[in-house]
């Protein structure tokens, strides 16, 4: 079974209003940027998660989608239950205020929920750059708050006092030394095009809905982070919004998406591709593909929907041999098929993913990869340079993650792709590699 790692570090929710500044604040405390930013209402939707450290105390941060208590329609009772998971989860929760703007009758049905919460509640009003602005904080005291914090959470200030009083009120975990992870977690980043599972794969890894699910394309525009542990094994999984193709991107909000979920790839360790075996591999899953491979990232493609698969009609085969010559850019990743929606095939996901980081990872010794350098070399007709061919004299490993191989050659300038592509398939089918990209460097060989 799959459960969600449960650490003693105390949680903080953020909620207010949409276009409060909330995810600014996240971006702020997180001290990255995260959350998307924007002046467009209700930018995010998903409960975006973070660690962070204030004054040596540890805690999980919670940003939420902007509040609407009198929104209607179901995406908007998908956003106000996600924003009331968060309030339950969390043990202290910053209630953003916009100073700017000052106090809005939502603000007071937003008070009148969170008061039934029973949680510590920090009144923080945003959009206080100076010591001049402190006055228009004054009014929020209409709220009953004992005290309200002025900020800027644009440039920080208030934000420390703010915080020391939260550490004050609920002391956050004390960093451990000997609770740091001894064993890297892979970092798994879960991409492919619009509506074509990812949130509803990481739902079902979780057991809960943590990721909003509806059928609206595009659901999901932010990345989110959530930690797992399954068999006692831990692991980091990415969310990434849909990545559409550049002249379908119509609005700035969604180039900004699309944009943060290729940032996503590079910081994984290993790529979930999902595909929609009804549309099968598409050009864009192609562009999305090759820059898995430029980013040198690990990959398992996944066909998911595959309870919607007529049988014998279509076979695993067919759709593999598909993924193969349009995906040709990762022809080295396991394709499984799997349904986020019943679940089938998720038994081998963890697997594969065990297997597929330890290929990532794996270093090789010299001796057994200049064996499997000379077989190749043997198995190809050389490139050759004013009549004389190429000759790689040896080769070793000089990194991994993803395991890269440095090659010592008498004319490295005459060696071109088709060459660069025969010698990383061979080399992976000699040394048993599978799932992670080999990089190959090639040097020419100082003369004595």
């Amino acid at each position: 079974m799959t459960r969600k790692i449960t650490k003693h570090i105390p949680t903080i929710a953020i909620v207010g209003r949409p276009n409060t500044g909330k995810s600014t604040l996240f971006n702020r405390l997180a001290r990255k940027r995260i959350a998307i930013m924007d002046d467009l209402p209700g930018v995010t939707r998903d409960r975006l998660y973070a660690e962070i450290d204030h004054n040596g105390m540890t805690y999980h941060l919670i940003d939420t989608a902007g509040w609407i208590p009198e929104a209607q329609g179901e995406l908007y009772e998908n956003l106000r239950a996600q924003l009331e998971i968060a309030v339950i989860e969390a043990d202290v929760i910053i209630f953003l205020l916009d100073g700017k703007e000052g106090l809005n009758p939502a603000d007071k049905m937003i008070l009148e929920q969170l008061r039934r919460m029973k949680k510590p509640v920090f009144y923080a009003v945003n959009k206080i750059d100076n010591e001049r602005q402190e006055k228009f904080a004054y009014e929020f005291y209409e709220l009953g708050a004992e005290k309200i914090f002025p900020i800027s959470a644009l440039h920080g200030r208030g934000v420390a006092e703010m915080m020391d009083a939260i550490v004050d009120a609920v002391p956050g975990a004390k960093a451990d030394e000997e609770d740091q992870e001894e064993t890297p977690i892979p970092r798994i980043a879960v991409i492919g095009r619009p509506n074509v599972g990812k949130s509803s794969l990481i739902n079902r890894l979780l057991g809960e809905e943590r990721l909003l699910v509806t059928s609206e394309p595009g659901t999901t525009r932010d990345t989110v982070d959530t930690e797992l542990e399954h068999l006692g094994k831990k692991y980091i999984f990415i969310d990434t919004a849909g990545v559409r193709r550049k002249s379908r991107i119509d609005q700035k909000l969604e180039r900004i998406s699309s944009l943060r979920a290729i940032h996503t790839i590079e910081r994984a360790d290993i790529v979930l591709l999902m595909l929609d075996p009804a549309e099968g591999p598409t050009d864009q899953d192609s562009k999305l593909a090759g820059i898995v491979l430029r980013r040198g990232k690990a990959c398992i493609v996944l066909i998911n929907k595959w309870d919607l698969v007529p049988k014998p009609d279509v076979s695993l085969e067919e759709i593999k041999k598909a993924v193969t010559t349009v995906l040709w850019h990762i022809s080295f990743s396991p394709v499984l098929p799997i349904s986020a929606k019943t679940g089938f095939g998720i038994n081998k996901l963890f697997p594969t993913i065990d297997d597929v980081f330890i290929q990532y990872q794996r270093k090789v010794s010299t001796s057994e990869l200049n064996r499997a350098l000379g077989t190749a070399m043997k198995q190809t007709q050389l490139p050759h340079h004013h009549g004389q061919p190429l000759r790689i004299y040896y080769a070793t490993q000089t990194k991994t993650c993803p395991p890269t191989f440095l090659f010592f050659a008498n004319y490295p300038e005459i060696i071109k792709e088709p060459f660069r592509r025969f010698l990383q398939a061979r080399l992976s089918r000699e040394l048993q590699f599978f799932g992670t990209p080999l990089v190959l460097q090639f040097r020419a060989r100082k003369k004595k």
